[in-house]
């Protein structure tokens, strides 16, 4: 997977509260749900490049399965 890109985002802290309650709902971090909503924004505004890593997926990692021996 390609590296993430780092941004500063200033907001307002009634909207940066908005969407950490929204997020708690969804079972996100605040960063993985502003991601979700930017996506779905460019999916809705035919922007969403063609090319595009899937979203990370939730939760944590799998645990290695132990080998055989």
């Amino acid at each position: 997977m390609a590296e993430r890109k780092q941004v500063l985002l200033r907001l307002d802290p009634a909207v940066h509260d908005a969407v950490a309650r929204w997020a708690r709902d969804d079972l996100r971090s605040v960063n993985a749900q502003i991601e979700m909503l930017l996506r779905e924004e460019l999916r809705r505004a035919g922007r969403l490049p063609d090319k595009i890593t899937p979203p990370p997926k939730r939760g944590r990692p799998a645990k290695p399965k132990a080998s055989e021996g």
